[in-house]
């Protein structure tokens, strides 16, 4: 009966930043949230900042074995989860310490390295289409599942080509082309699922300053997480839709 009455929620990267900010709003609007993060400490931290029903667990995206243990989790303790928020992202896996511009110049098409973006997408691609698939059985429990993918506005190919854009010229091979990835994979699960009855969105926060632009974008987290928060929450809401700050509409 437990399991039936809670909603669950499972954030993933959610012990700072936008993940965060998201974890602790679903907690206040009566989620019990999962604040997954890769070091259980960092996430213990965050769980309790939130307090309410935030419950720490330790998942790297990249790891399946952690996946899988997560996922465990969640099956012994409510047997289903209502909402998968897929926010754990990294930017760049180059040298630490340098400024957005550095690292912009060095995420250049003609020069960026080959090895760095395979371990940009491992996160913010691979990662997501093994946290999804291994929380599916769990989603197809619950009575209004949803998948929510934290996506990029740099993500889509229109608006990269777009010479009204500003961000156009910086979209690049690491980080926006794994946006670009992340959201094919948001339609590929969308099409299939779309019977059973599961609901699966990209959100992009707008330029915010987080870790993964070394807080040097526009908004606040606070501000950059409010469409993420209202997607998350939105329980009859389209499935394949891509929307950004003040609910834009985003051409994939």
């Amino acid at each position: 009966m437990e399991a039936q009455e809670n909603k669950v929620a499972l954030v993933t990267g959610a012990n700072q930043g936008v993940g965060f900010q998201i974890a602790k709003a679903l907690a206040e609007n009566g989620y019990i949230v999962y604040v997954g993060s890769r070091n259980l400490q960092n996430g213990l931290d965050a769980a309790e900042k939130i307090g309410y029903k935030a419950k720490a667990i330790q998942i790297d995206v990249t790891d399946k074995n952690s996946v899988e243990n997560a996922a465990a989790a969640v099956q012994q303790d409510f047997g289903k989860i209502d909402l998968l928020v897929n926010n754990a992202a990294v930017s760049h896996a180059g040298s630490p310490g340098r400024t957005l511009e550095e690292i912009m110049a060095s995420n250049r098409p003609s020069i960026s390295s080959v090895d760095e973006m395979r371990t940009v997408w491992e996160t913010n691609v691979f990662g997501v289409v093994v946290v999804t698939q291994i929380f599916l059985p769990l989603l197809r429990k619950a009575m209004s599942p949803r998948i929510v993918n934290v996506s990029s506005g740099l993500a889509s190919l229109a608006l990269a080509r777009d010479p009204e854009n500003p961000y156009a010229p910086h979209f690049e091979l690491i980080y926006g082309a794994s946006k670009t990835a992340l959201n094919a994979v948001t339609v590929a699960f969308a099409n299939e699922l779309e019977k059973s009855g599961i609901k699966v969105s990209a959100v992009s926060p707008g330029f915010t300053a987080t870790a993964l632009n070394n807080f040097q974008g526009t908004d606040s987290v606070e501000v950059g997480s409010l469409e993420p928060i209202r997607v998350a929450l939105e329980e009859d809401g389209p499935t394949a839709l891509f929307t950004g700050p003040n609910q834009e509409v985003y051409p994939w």
